[in-house]
């Protein structure tokens, strides 16, 4: 019975044995084979991961490809399109196409990263529960990390489309602003006024939007109607529009993306083709546009914004100049040509060597010096809008009959002076530097130091400041003692007459360039005496005012300026827009008109034009105000024989003698008003105030809601 039952125990111990062995082969099996689905899984995903990492690189690497090639064809691209006609202005536009920017990023799916769980005995085992939830959270880390850089890539392609979307609104905006005067343009064209013109041609080269990424395409025109030449002053993108990296890829190896630089070399080359086409493509846009045939040829200048390094000011450097006859250029193929050799060889053009430095080119001139001599009785060229190489050779010829040598220097480089003379006198002569400045302001005391520090550093033993507008007290005290010349507006205008050259400093109250605005009025020859107005007192104009209301302003003391303001009821201004001053000559559609300054008899004077009636209802009053040039630090004291004159065409007069304030050098002189008496008419009237703010014009226009920054 003993061997018995010990032969039952051996027979138990003996089938447990063999039960534990096959539930350890079982759980080996199972964990093979979950061993075997994860690293299934993870490979899988980490293909997925990769592929789409190696999708991104070469989606990027095709938009690098693309944008050469849109560079490669800015010209292919111009002579594609139809010529510009002011019908298509009022055509409908094409609707918003994202392309690929519409497309949402993918966002990782965390099924690709998850771990098989574990099964039978497994699930009891501490050591492949700790195996398991390390796959596991390594798996977590990377959906995570994925997830993330899927969202980033997201956020940066809503800021892109959204940066897309306002520049297509804006384009659209403006598109149908031009759509509202296509037919105006066409009559302007056909008249030939040099400002219709001039807007013609602007909008028909700023019209096209196929031009590439990053390409500015908005032209500044000048007509000269006696030579029927167009000339254009063209901006031009900076290097940076030629894409530094030539492509990028996905390296496995570390996980990461990698970028391979463009030779310096190809990125040169690519960016002076660039410039030549874009010079191209305007001569052919601007001579296509001529329906009216007017052009007999185009000047185009191609300049860009660079800094010098020398003085750290951002100036414009002309990296292509090219003058065209139309039946010259006409008679390219410009669909075989290169285009560098194009310009150069075949059109006589100048093309930076060096663009990406950028090293400039000299303009080509649109006027010589000798045809600003002009008939008698032909006061000549307006010298404000005149070409700036041609003055800065004009200014270089009045010297050169003065008996002096003189050459001028490049735009770009020519480190603060326009020409070069020299004295050949063996005793008093010398070299001399000579700055031009075609300013329709007064010169800041700035540019006089400025002067005063590039004749030292030239070694010139004199230099001359000429401008077109005037000088401050402080410039002429400044120069007191120094080698140094001042020459204003009048009195350049009375060396060129003296020598047998022509110049007009523009006509009294022409409002700046471009502005599509009536002139304003000149004092009447005829006028009656003025009403004098004591300070307070007001009264009320007659219908002719209403129409035009022309204000002087008028001073033989310090220089000032003159400053208008729109208000409304509360006494503030709409906008910044409703601020009239001298960088911002015209508001509400023209209704006030801001013109020059002109010297003479060593009086100053400015005036503005208004037209009640043309204002919105909105606004309820105009404030004509004055203020000191914040240079000088002067106040109103220094105002001598002040006088601000407003009249009608008809030659109704009003006037009113400022005080000289020493404690302002702002002053609000006198208000154009709404008035609406009781039971009668609104009308408009005139009030003579004179008070003023001690901290200038900002607290001028602080005081009436203009934002100052």
């Amino acid at each position: 019975m003993l061997a018995e039952a010990q032969r039952q125990q051996h027979r138990r111990e003996e089938a447990q044995r063999r039960a534990d062995a096959a539930a350890q082969r079982q759980y080996e099996r199972a964990r093979r084979e979950a061993e075997r689905a994860a690293a299934q899984g993870q490979r899988e995903a980490l293909k997925a991961y990769r592929q789409s990492r190696e999708a991104d690189a070469a989606r990027r690497t095709a938009e690098l490809e693309d944008r050469v090639a849109a560079l490669r064809g800015t010209l292919a691209a111009g002579l594609r399109g139809r010529p510009f006609s002011p019908a298509d202005l009022a055509a409908p536009a094409a609707a918003f196409a994202p392309g690929q920017l519409g497309v949402p990023v993918p966002v990782p799916d965390q099924s690709w990263y998850l771990i098989p769980p574990l099964t039978g005995a497994q699930a009891f085992d501490p050591a492949a529960r700790r195996a398991w939830d390390e796959q596991a959270a390594q798996a977590r880390a990377r959906f995570e990390q994925d997830w993330y850089a899927a969202q980033a890539a997201e956020q940066e392609r809503q800021r892109r489309l959204a940066e897309y979307r306002a520049e297509f609104d804006g384009w659209l905006a403006s598109r149908q602003q031009l759509a509202a005067h296509a037919g105006q343009l066409v009559a302007g064209l056909r008249s030939g006024a040099p400002e219709a013109v001039e807007e013609y041609f602007e909008t028909a080269l700023g019209w096209r939007d196929d031009w590439p990424e990053g390409f500015p395409h908005t032209a500044e025109a000048r007509w000269d109607a006696g030579a029927r030449q167009l000339v254009v002053e063209w901006p031009l993108p900076d290097f940076s529009v030629v894409p530094a990296v030539a492509r990028h890829r996905y390296v496995k190896a570390d996980d990461r993306d990698a970028e391979v630089a463009r030779p310096a070399g190809e990125r040169r080359t690519l960016y002076r083709e660039a410039v030549a086409q874009c010079a191209l493509r305007v001569l052919a846009e601007a001579f296509r546009a001529d329906d009216a045939d007017l052009l007999s040829s185009v000047v185009v200048h191609g300049v860009v914004e660079a800094v010098d390094p020398a003085t750290g000011r951002e100036e414009s450097r002309c990296l292509v100049s090219v003058a065209a006859e139309r039946a010259d250029f006409l008679a390219l193929d410009l669909e075989r040509v290169e285009a560098v050799d194009c310009l150069v060889e075949a059109l006589d053009g100048r093309l930076s060597a060096r663009p990406d430095k950028p090293e400039g080119v000299r303009p080509h001139a649109t006027g010589a010096p000798a045809a600003a001599a002009a008939p008698a009785g032909d006061e000549g060229p307006d010298l404000f809008t005149m070409d700036p190489i041609a003055f800065e050779e004009l200014i270089a010829e009045l010297f050169r009959r003065r008996g002096l040598r003189t050459r001028t220097t490049a735009r770009s480089g020519d480190e603060g002076v326009d020409v070069l003379a020299e004295d050949p006198d063996p005793i008093t002569g010398g070299q001399i530097v000579i700055q031009a400045k075609r300013y329709r302001h007064t010169v800041p005391p700035t540019a006089v130091r400025d002067l005063d520090a590039t004749m030292a550093r030239c070694g010139a033993n004199r230099g001359i400041l000429v401008t077109t507008s005037g000088f401050g007290p402080g410039s002429r005290r400044w120069v007191e003692g120094r080698p140094l010349t001042l020459v204003d507006g009048p009195m350049l205008v009375a060396l060129l007459r003296e020598h047998g050259l022509a110049g007009r400093l523009g006509t009294d109250g022409t409002a700046g360039r471009g502005t599509g605005r009536r002139p304003a009025p000149a004092v009447p020859a005829a006028a009656a005496v003025p009403t004098v107005l004591a300070p307070g007192q007001n009264a009320v104009l007659p219908e002719s005012a209403l129409a035009a209301l022309t204000v002087r302003f008028s001073s033989a003391g310090a220089d000032a300026d003159l400053t208008l303001l729109l208000l409304t009821a509360e006494g503030l201004v709409r906008s910044d827009g409703d601020f009239v001053f001298y960088h911002q000559r015209s508001a509400a559609d023209g209704a006030v008109l801001l013109g020059e300054k002109a010297a003479a008899d060593g009086r100053r004077t400015e005036s503005a034009v208004l037209r009640p009636a043309d204002l919105p209802p909105e606004v309820h009053r105009v404030a004509v105000s004055v203020n000191m040039d914040a240079d000088t630090g002067l106040t109103c004291a220094g105002l001598t024989d002040a006088d601000l004159l407003l009249h009608t065409e008809d030659g109704t007069a009003w006037s009113f003698r400022p005080p000289s304030d020493p404690a302002v050098s702002a002053m609000l002189v006198a208000e154009v008003y709404r008035h609406r008496p009781a039971g009668g008419p609104e009308v408009w009237k005139v009030r003579a105030v004179g008070q003023g703010w001690a901290d200038g014009l900002a607290g001028l226009a602080r005081a009436h809601g203009v934002d100052v920054g």
